[in-house]
C-alpha cells in the first residue's frame, strides 16, 4: 500500500459530513489512523462523556482498559452519531420499523425501543436527563478528561433499551443501522468501515489457497461417509492460513513483475485481514464434499449398482458440470441472499469472527473479569479440544456414544429402540460428551430460536415414529425402527441387482418374484415430512417475504434488460454502499459459466450409458430456478438448509419409471445446483462483510472448485479400492456411508420402483403429505400475523417440519445436548452478557471444532487405519446389547409371525 499523508489528524480521515448513501461516508484511512492513537476526548466533541460511554456500551466495548487509544470502530461510530441529524435519524428508524417487523433475528427489546423513540420524536424536542434512569447508587460522571484509570464506564448502568435521552438515542440507534448493522451477531464479527486501498488479491493468497484447498478437500471427502462425519471447516483452516501468511510475508522477496498491463507484487507488505479472508474463501467455496461423491459410490460399488463403466472421464464430467451449474446460479442469487441485510447467514459468522481475532488489532478489555484476547482464547479452546478428543474417539468411546440408559438392561429391545444412540431413536437427556456430536446442529452458530423450532420438530417426529412402529403400521414393526436402508418382505436388506437388468433398468419379471422394498418407520416419517416441506416452504416463504422477493425480482429484471446496470442498485445498507467501490462481476459472466457447465453435462449423458435424456438436465435447471430463492431465504436467515433431492426423485420417478440411473444423475444436478449455489452465495456474503473485491472473489472461487473437483475424485476412488469393508454397517472406523446408503435407498424406491407404484399401492398415505404441506402455510401465516407478539416472532414452522428429517440414521442423541449449549450461549449469555458473547462465542466454537478436526486426522492415521484399537468395557459397552442389534432387526420376525412367512403386499398383487 502506498504511503499517505499522515500529517492530517486521523479523526479527520473519517468522512463524517458526506451523505451516508455515498461509499466515501463509510471509508477510513487505516494507515493514517494507525499512525496516531485516538483518545475518547478527541472524538465526538459535541457529545457528553456519558453519551460516549453509552456508545461504547452499545458496541460491546465497555470493558476497555484504556480510553486513551480507542478501537477504530468506536471512533468511527462516535463520529457518526455526532454528525447524524435528528430528522435523518427518525427517517432511518421509521424505515427500520417496517423493514425488520417480524424479523426473528432483530432483537425484540431494541425493536420496541425504536418504536418508542419514533413515537416520541415528533413531540419531544428536549431530552430527558441522562441520569434519571441510572441504577440507584450510581452517579452521573462529570464531563472530564479520561485516563487509563477512569472507571466511570463501569459506574454507568443505565438500561440501554429504555428511553433516557431521546435525541441522542435516536441518533445512536439510527447510526448503528445506517453505518453498521442492526444485528449484534454481525456487529460482533465485521467492521463498520472499509479502506478500499488495502491490498487483497496477492500471489501469496493464491499459493496458500491452492495448498489448503487440496488438503481440506482431501480431509472432507475422506471423512464424508463416516458417521458422524468430520469436517475441516473454513474457520478451522483460517488458523493455519494465518501463520502461513505471516511466514510468507517474512520470507518472500519483495519483487514486482509485470505481465502485459498487470503488475504483480510477490510481497506487498504485512499479511492483512483481507488477504486472510480471501484465502479462507478460496478454501471455503470448496470446503464441503461434492454431492456426486455419493453418486460415484452408489454406481461403482458392488454392494449397490456395480456400474464399472463409470470411469474417471464420466466422473470428472459429472463433477465439473454439477459444481459449476450451481456457480452460475450464484450470480442470480446475489440480489436475494447477499445484498439484503436480513440475510445475515449465521453459518459464516464464526469464520468472520476468527478472521477478526487473528488479523485485526485488539485493544485490552476486561469483560466480566475476562481479559484474555480472542487469539489466545482460540488457542486455549483448540488445545483443550485437540487433547480431549482422544477420549471419546479412541480411549473412552462411551463418552461419545453415551447410551447409558440401555446399559440398565441391555437385553431389553424396547428400551434400546426408544433410548438407544446406535440403532434407536436417541431419547436420552445426556447422550454425549463428544464435541463433534454436541455441535452436530451448529449449537453455537444457529440462533437459539432456530434450534428450539428444529428440535421441537424432532420431538414431534419421535412420537410419530413410535406410533407408526409400535402399531406395525405399513409393516414397519418387521423392520429396524430407525434405519435408512431398504428391506425385503422378510426383513433383510434389499439388493437392487435382483430386480434390474444388465443396464440397471427395472426388470418386471424379477420384481414379481422378489417384491417391492419397504421403509422403516423413521424413513416413512422423514419422507412424509419432505413431501410436506416443499409445497409449504415455497408458499410460506414467498407469501411472508413477498415484498423483498418482488423488489429483488424487479431489480434482476432490470439487470437482464440492461447489462450495464449495477447489481447493487436498490440496496442502501452500509455494507452494500462500501462494496460499490469495487468492480462487480457482470451477470453475463455467470451466464457463460452456466452454459459451459450445461454443455459438459450434455456430453456426459451422450457419451456414457447413463440412461438419462438431455431434457432431464434442463428440468433440473428449471426446478432450481423456482425453488432456489425460498430455500436460500430460509438458509440465509436461520442456518437451516435442505435440498431438492426428494422432490427431484418424485418427479423423475414419474417421468422415467424404472430408471434409477437417470434419477441418480438428474438428482445430482437437482440437489447440487442448489447446494453449491448456496455454498458460493454464503462465501459471497463473507466477502461482502469483509469487503473483498467481487472480481478477486470470482477468480478464486473458479480455481478452487476446479482443484477441489479433482482432489475429491482421487480420494473417493482411493477409498473404494483401499478401505476394507467400506460402507459396511460394521466397518471398524465408522465408514458406514450413511449418505451413500440413503442415496442408494432413495434411488431404488423412487427410481427403480417409482413413485407411481409407491403412491399407488405401497405407501399411498405419503401422497397426502403434499396436500398437508400446501394447506399448512395459511394457519401458520395467520398465527405469524395475529398470534402473541412474543411468540409469533420466533415461530418458524419451516424449521419445525425440518426437524422431522433429523432421523434415519441419525436420532435425537445428535441434537439434544446441542440445545442445552444453544440455550446457554445463544440465549442466556447473549441476553445477559452480550459483550462477552460478542467477543468469545464464535471463537469458542471455531477453536473446539478445529481441535476435533485435526485430532481426528491424527487418530485415524495413527491408530485406526492400521488397527490398534483398545478393547475394554468403555469401548465395547455401547454395542454390547440390543442398541447395536436393532440396526438390523425389527421387533417382529417375519418368518415367525407374518402370514406365509413374509410381510407386506401379497405375491401377485404387487403394484
Amino acid at each position: 500500500m502506498d504511503s499517505k499523508n499522515t500529517d492530517i489528524h486521523p479523526v479527520a480521515t473519517i468522512s463524517s459530513n458526506i451523505d451516508r448513501m455515498q461509499p466515501e461516508a463509510h471509508q477510513v484511512d487505516l494507515q493514517a489512523v494507525a499512525s496516531h492513537p485516538i483518545s475518547i476526548g478527541e472524538v465526538g466533541t459535541q457529545l457528553s462523556s456519558d453519551q460516549k460511554f453509552i456508545i461504547l456500551r452499545r458496541l460491546g466495548l465497555e470493558g476497555l482498559e484504556s480510553l486513551e487509544d480507542l478501537p477504530l470502530s468506536a471512533t468511527f461510530m462516535i463520529e457518526k452519531v455526532e454528525q447524524l441529524s435528528e430528522d435523518e435519524a427518525v427517517e432511518i428508524l421509521t424505515e427500520a420499523l417496517e423493514t425488520y417487523d417480524q424479523d426473528s433475528n432483530f432483537p425484540s427489546d431494541v425493536y420496541e425501543l425504536i418504536e418508542t423513540l419514533v413515537s416520541k420524536a415528533p413531540t419531544s424536542k428536549t431530552a430527558e436527563k441522562l441520569d434519571a434512569l441510572f441504577t440507584k447508587g450510581h452517579s452521573v460522571v462529570e464531563e472530564t478528561a479520561f485516563s487509563d484509570s477512569d472507571s466511570s464506564l463501569e459506574a454507568n448502568k443505565v438500561d440501554l433499551v429504555h428511553v433516557f435521552d431521546l435525541s441522542f438515542q435516536l441518533k445512536l440507534e439510527a447510526s448503528l443501522i445506517a453505518y453498521h448493522s442492526p444485528y449484534p451477531e454481525v456487529r460482533a464479527v465485521c467492521e463498520s468501515y472499509d479502506d478500499p486501498t488495502l491490498y487483497c488479491e496477492t500471489p501469496r493468497v493464491y499459493l496458500l489457497g491452492l495448498i489448503w484447498t487440496a488438503i481440506g478437500s482431501f480431509i472432507n471427502t475422506f471423512f464424508h461417509n463416516r458417521q458422524p462425519a468430520i469436517v475441516l471447516s473454513a474457520s478451522v483452516v483460517q488458523i493455519f492460513l494465518y501463520p502461513s501468511g505471516i511466514l510468507l510475508a517474512a520470507i518472500v522477496p519483495k519483487w514486482k513483475f509485470k505481465i502485459w498491463r498487470y503488475t504483480f507484487d510477490l510481497n506487498p507488505g504485512p499479511w492483512n485481514y483481507k488477504e486472510q479472508m480471501l484465502a479462507t474463501i478460496f478454501y471455503s467455496v470448496s470446503g464441503g464434499t461434492p454431492y456426486v461423491v455419493d453418486n460415484i459410490n452408489v454406481q461403482k460399488m458392488e454392494m449397490f449398482y456395480n456400474n464399472q463403466w463409470a470411469n474417471f472421464g464420466y466422473q470428472i464430467l459429472l463433477m465439473l458440470s454439477t459444481n459449476f451449474l450451481g456457480f452460475g446460479f450464484a450470480g442470480i442469487m446475489r440480489r436475494f441472499a447477499v445484498y439484503p441485510t436480513k440475510s445475515i447467514w449465521p453459518t459464516v459468522l464464526p469464520t468472520c469472527a476468527l478472521n477478526a481475532a487473528l488479523c485485526r488489532p485488539e485493544k485490552k478489555e476486561n469483560i466480566n473479569g475476562w481479559t484474555i484476547s480472542r487469539y489466545y482464547f482460540f488457542l486455549a479452546a483448540f488445545s483443550f479440544s485437540f487433547v480431549y478428543y482422544w477420549l471419546p474417539e479412541y480411549l473412552m468411546q462411551f463418552l461419545s456414544t453415551f447410551n447409558w440408559i440401555t446399559w440398565i438392561k441391555p437385553t431389553n429391545q424396547t428400551l434400546a429402540e426408544i433410548t438407544g444412540s446406535v440403532g434407536g431413536l436417541g431419547f436420552n437427556p445426556f447422550p454425549t460428551f463428544d464435541w463433534n456430536i454436541l455441535d452436530y446442529n451448529a449449537a453455537l452458530t444457529w440462533p437459539f430460536y432456530a434450534q428450539v423450532n428444529n428440535y421441537s420438530g424432532s420431538v414431534l417426529a419421535f412420537f410419530c415414529i413410535c406410533g407408526v412402529y409400535y402399531s406395525n403400521h405399513l409393516w414397519t414393526g418387521y423392520i429396524p425402527i430407525n434405519s435408512n436402508g431398504l428391506f425385503t418382505n422378510k426383513g433383510v436388506s434389499y439388493d437392487v441387482k435382483q430386480i434390474v437388468n444388465s443396464n440397471s433398468l427395472f426388470d418386471k419379471e424379477k420384481y414379481e418374484e422378489i417384491g417391492p422394498p419397504y421403509y422403516s418407520a423413521a424413513n416413512l416419517v422423514l419422507y412424509g415430512a419432505f413431501d410436506a416441506l416443499y409445497p409449504f416452504a415455497i408458499l410460506y416463504e414467498c407469501i411472508l417475504n413477498h415484498k423483498q422477493m418482488w423488489h429483488s425480482l424487479k431489480g434482476l429484471a432490470g439487470v437482464l434488460k440492461n447489462f450495464r446496470k449495477s447489481t447493487y442498485d436498490g440496496f442502501h445498507d452500509p455494507h452494500t454502499q462500501m462494496m460499490r467501490q469495487y468492480k462487480e462481476v457482470p451477470e453475463w459472466v455467470f451466464t457463460c459459466v452456466l452454459v459451459i457447465s450445461l454443455v459438459l453435462a450434455i456430453i456426459c449423458v451422450e457419451v456414457y450409458p447413463a440412461e438419462t435424456p438431455v431434457w432431464g438436465i434442463f428440468f433440473a435447471l428449471a426446478i432450481n430456478f423456482v425453488f432456489l430463492i425460498p430455500l436460500t431465504a430460509i438458509y440465509s436467515t436461520t442456518g437451516f438448509q435442505f435440498g431438492l433431492n426428494v422432490l427431484v426423485e418424485l418427479i423423475i420417478g414419474y417421468a422415467l419409471p424404472g430408471n434409477a440411473l437417470a434419477l441418480n444423475f438428474i438428482k445430482a444436478f437437482g440437489f447440487n445446483i442448489n447446494g453449491q449455489a448456496q455454498n458460493y452465495i454464503s462465501d459471497q456474503k463473507m466477502a461482502h462483510y469483509i469487503k473483498i473485491p467481487p472480481r478477486a472473489l470470482f477468480r478464486c472461487q473458479v480455481l478452487s472448485v476446479i482443484l477441489c473437483s479433482f482432489v475429491s475424485l482421487a480420494v473417493v476412488n482411493f477409498q473404494l479400492n483401499h478401505i476394507e469393508n467400506y460402507c459396511s454397517p460394521s466397518q471398524a472406523q465408522r465408514f458406514t456411508c450413511p449418505n451413500s446408503r440413503t442415496f442408494y435407498s432413495a434411488s431404488v424406491l423412487w427410481g427403480v420402483i417409482g413413485p407411481k407404484k409407491v403412491f399407488g399401492g405401497l405407501y399411498p398415505i405419503l401422497q397426502w403429505c403434499f396436500l398437508i404441506g400446501a394447506l399448512l402455510p395459511f394457519p401458520c401465516l395467520a398465527f405469524k400475523k395475529w398470534g402473541p407478539r412474543t411468540v409469533r416472532k420466533y415461530f418458524q414452522p419451516t424449521l419445525i417440519i425440518g426437524g422431522f428429517m433429523n432421523f434415519a440414521p441419525y436420532n435425537l442423541s445428535y441434537f439434544t445436548s446441542g440445545v442445552y449449549l444453544s440455550f446457554a450461549f445463544m440465549y442466556y449469555i447473549k441476553k445477559h452478557y452480550l459483550s462477552w458473547w460478542e467477543k468469545y462465542t464464535y471463537i469458542l466454537t471455531a477453536g473446539l471444532s478445529a481441535g476435533v478436526a485435526f485430532s481426528s486426522i491424527i487418530i485415524f492415521f495413527a491408530v485406526q487405519y492400521h488397527d490398534k484399537s483398545i478393547s475394554w468395557w468403555g469401548n465395547n459397552v455401547m454395542y454390547a446389547g440390543y442398541d447395536e442389534l436393532i440396526t438390523s432387526v425389527g421387533r417382529l420376525n417375519a418368518t415367525v409371525s407374518a402370514p406365509d412367512g413374509y410381510f407386506g403386499l401379497r405375491k401377485g398383487h404387487y403394484p
